[in-house]
């Protein structure tokens, strides 16, 4: 506590951030606004659709709340302070704010990123077990993966988190990003931190190929039980709840794997700070889109908002 409150006494951090004044960049910042915009719509609309219909109170929507709730504070994490830095034309951010930044952007994708293998696991219980699947995904067990997906990203931002704001800064202090990027950030140190960053990378691997692996193995057997069904109705309403999921895996692995795993020499941070954008407000935008788009009961839960909505105000 006291190297925090004696490195919090010296110098803020600069954000050299994503975007300049220029004509074609204020385009490109309006545009990313308007998308953090839906986001956050979207996400909220989502969380309260499943919170209010019965209809919805299944364990692929509690997941599905759960993973809104996560996109909704990713995106709110970094966003806001870029807006804002931008606009006022001030670049700093405090050192208490770079590393809650650091903290709670590691904890929440830590959690998305499990929680996304484990959600791939719900569905080959629901399409190779249905008879069973009220009893292999009962409320406790439902309480407990969404449980251990928080509690693993929490744990595993805080240790970095903290580990990262007590190593000693110096120069200029200006992070070539547009948030507290923790690989941004390390290139700051005074000390040799290759150590700690080859350890960062032995967790980025676990951290991305457990639940990755969790959701090949998933959907292997999937796959596997979809090859012996008889009738194509089943196969197309397997294919249709599997698309949505897949199509969310492929979007957040894909960033994530391009900005962690690749070997140091072929980082650049203008190519680090573009997927940044895509998997922190893109990524969160498209997820209820692509859920709520193919899905009735979604659509379904929305049309009876609506109705319900326009009842109300003609009364």
């Amino acid at each position: 506590m006291e190297i925090w409150l004696n490195q919090s006494s010296i110098d803020n951090f600069v954000l050299l951030g994503i975007f300049s004044h220029s004509p074609t960049h204020l385009v490109l910042f309006s545009a990313v606004m308007m998308v953090f915009i839906m986001a956050v719509c979207g996400n909220v609309l989502l969380i309260c659709l499943i919170f209010m219909d019965p209809q919805l109170h299944t364990p692929m929507y509690f997941f599905l709340s759960q993973l809104s709730l996560m996109d909704l504070m990713l995106v709110c994490t970094n966003v806001p302070k870029m807006a804002a830095n931008f606009l006022s034309g001030r670049k700093s951010i405090s050192f208490v704010g770079c590393g809650m930044q650091i903290g709670l952007f590691v904890c929440l994708v830590g959690s998305e990123g499990l929680l996304l293998g484990l959600m791939a696991y719900d569905r080959y219980v629901a399409i190779s077990h249905p008879l069973h699947y009220p009893i292999l995904m009962s409320q406790r067990i439902c309480l407990q993966i969404v449980g251990s997906s928080w509690v693993f990203g929490i744990i595993d931002g805080l240790i970095q988190m903290v580990v990262v704001m007590t190593f000693p800064y110096c120069g200029l202090r200006e992070v070539d990003h547009f948030f507290c990027e923790m690989l941004s950030l390390l290139k700051l140190a005074c000390i040799d931190t290759s150590i700690f960053e080859n350890v960062i990378f032995a967790c980025c691997v676990f951290m991305l190929f457990l639940p990755f692996s969790i959701t090949v193995a998933s959907y292997a057997r999937i796959l596997r039980t979809v090859l012996h069904m008889r009738s194509a109705q089943a196969v197309r309403k397997a294919l249709t709840t599997c698309s949505s999921h897949l199509t969310a895996v492929f979007l957040f692995y894909g960033a994530a794997m391009f900005i962690y795993l690749r070997p140091r020499r072929y980082r650049a941070p203008s190519q680090d700070k573009v997927v940044s954008v895509f998997y922190t407000v893109l990524t969160p935008m498209m997820n209820p889109l692509i859920y709520s788009l193919r899905n009735r009961e979604v659509m379904g839960a929305l049309r009876k908002g609506l109705d319900h909505c326009r009842i109300v105000n003609q009364h």
